[in-house]
């Protein structure tokens, strides 16, 4: 069931949304070299909780998942898309890391996820990082009144496309608001003016997922959380949050 939001509402989850985007610049402004994922996750949650909101992924449990979620952060480095578990691996020089993030507040949930290289970057990170954000910017652009899902998806799927870069067809956006998952799913690839009408109140997380090496496929580490590409390449992951309204589209998960 698609459930649409009132502006109020959509106010609340923007509020929600600030505090993801607080505890994301903080993570990515203390992601040196020889600092521990766990440190970050620790970074994150006080972020989190000293602004009166809960982590949403602490404890989380689909029912895929073989034990509860362990961190307040998703934190996948090189070949880890999504999912990574947030432990005491030290970043080194040339990383790239995707942080994903979310929390709740007031009942209401924020969901964001960034993308960057830790000192060095490769030239070819740089190209797929900045790649995966235009793709996000045109997915944001084409969340209209009156276009589709697919529109969002095939605006997505172009970009990566045309660079070579592989897009899990499993992995996606997704409707968000008191639940952290909710309908509809927003793939990352598929073809325009099909899937669900897109109306004022719908709130969307919308997030490109990239694979440098080309190749669609992906596997799951042994943790049975992290999600690794298929052929040990690099992968890039953005995120917002964003509300359909009679303007247009109004990204919620932004300082």
């Amino acid at each position: 069931m698609i459930e649409l939001k009132t502006t109020a509402e959509i106010d609340a989850l923007r509020e929600a949304g600030r505090i993801v985007a607080q505890a994301l610049q903080a993570v990515r402004e203390h992601a040196t070299t020889g600092i521990t994922l766990r440190e970050l996750d620790e970074l994150a949650h006080t972020t989190i909780t000293e602004a009166g909101a809960q982590p949403v992924f602490l404890g989380y449990r689909p029912n895929w998942a073989p034990t509860p979620f362990p961190g307040t952060i998703c934190a996948s480095v090189n070949d880890a898309i999504v999912h990574g578990i947030p432990n005491g691996q030290r970043l080194a020089d040339g990383d790239l890391v995707s942080i994903d993030c979310g929390a709740r507040l007031q009942g209401w949930v924020g969901d964001a996820a960034i993308t960057f290289s830790v000192g060095t970057a490769r030239p070819e990170d740089t190209l797929l990082t900045e790649t995966t954000a235009q793709a996000l910017a045109d997915g944001i652009a084409a969340a209209r009144p009156g276009a589709r899902i697919g529109d969002i998806s095939r605006s997505i799927g172009v970009v990566g496309r045309s660079a070579g870069y592989g897009i899990p067809d499993t992995l996606g956006g997704h409707g968000v608001g008191r639940d952290m998952h909710e309908a509809p799913f927003v793939p990352n690839d598929g073809p325009a003016g099909r899937g669900t009408p897109l109306r004022p109140g719908l709130v969307l997380a919308i997030e490109p997922m990239f694979l440098a090496g080309g190749s669609d496929d992906i596997r799951t580490a042994e943790d049975g959380w992290t999600v690794l590409t298929g052929d040990g390449g690099r992968a890039a992951h953005v995120e917002h949050t964003i509300a359909i309204t009679d303007d247009g589209p109004l990204v919620l998960t932004q300082l």
